[in-house]
């Protein structure tokens, strides 16, 4: 199985990662594994197929799920069924409930009619892709989970953040979005305790912290492309300030100083030290 290669951790691994993913995704892609589940899913798929048949295919619904980011949930085999039996019913409030956005996308994508799943060859070949790339990013999680956590954001944000939903809308998705939120939340060096909180009062915070660290009038900017950069690289400084800098973390030799002069206890010179990433 392919190995993403990323050398070194921190903004310089993720830089490297940027600068060559299209060529490891293209080989990760062409891989034994990935083209014959990827031949599985297409061959199963192309025809009208029985619900129960798709739940009991382990391997159908793996594919399945993970090209909605829902990898490792194929045991859920009853909750599953709900999710596809509840989406079909105009009346259901199941979904709306649940808040999880991955499911919902899921559901549609597999809609049942009279108890069968029927995609177009155009949903079979997208599932496909999305297949693919989602299996890319939980390849480079066991290499680097910041880098799949950073894929991830990079992945949601744009689609959360350039929604064109109201403010409120889009920090709770924020809030709501697991990769999306414990980016943000190291980035901006959120509280922990922070999640004991009311959800008006989570946003609220996360507003403050989004125009304080990263200049964010209106959350919408998050969906630029300055602003995803911004966050990530802010995201990876304040890893390596948890964790300690290694030799290859960018700005070594200024946070080495920093931490012999003061134990790199002093906020002000993380913040200063941030400001000048």
């Amino acid at each position: 199985m392919f190995q993403p290669a990323i050398p070194m951790t921190g903004y310089g691994g993720w830089k490297f990662l940027q600068t060559t993913y299209a060529r490891q995704f293209e080989t990760f892609s062409d891989s034994p594994a990935i083209k014959n589940d990827r031949e599985y899913f297409t061959g199963k798929m192309s025809k009208p197929m029985a619900m129960e048949d798709f739940l009991s295919d382990k391997r159908l619904l793996r594919i399945s799920l993970t090209a909605f980011d829902l990898e490792g949930e194929e045991w859920k085999g009853g909750f599953i069924r709900k999710v596809m039996e509840e989406a079909n019913d105009a009346e259901s409030s199941f979904l709306t409930r649940l808040n999880n956005p991955d499911y919902t996308k899921f559901s549609k994508a597999f809609p049942v009619q009279d108890g069968k799943i029927t995609l177009t060859p155009e949903a079979v070949s997208d599932i496909g892709d999305n297949f693919e790339s989602a299996a890319f990013r939980s390849a480079v999680g066991n290499v680097d989970n910041n880098m799949r956590l950073s894929l991830n954001y990079q992945n949601k944000i744009v689609e959360i953040a350039g929604s064109g939903a109201s403010e409120e809308a889009i920090l709770y998705r924020i809030l709501g979005n697991v990769p999306v939120k414990n980016v943000l939340e190291t980035a901006l060096n959120l509280p922990s305790e922070m999640g004991k909180l009311d959800i008006e009062q989570q946003a609220d915070i996360l507003r403050d912290k989004l125009q304080s660290h990263l200049g964010i009038t209106d959350v919408s900017q998050l969906a630029s492309l300055d602003k995803v950069d911004d966050a990530l690289k802010r995201f990876h400084a304040m890893n390596s300030i948890n964790s300690g800098p290694s030799p290859t973390t960018p700005g070594y030799a200024a946070l080495t100083l920093l931490r012999g002069a003061d134990g790199f206890g002093n906020m002000a010179s993380q913040n200063l030290f941030l400001s000048n990433l």
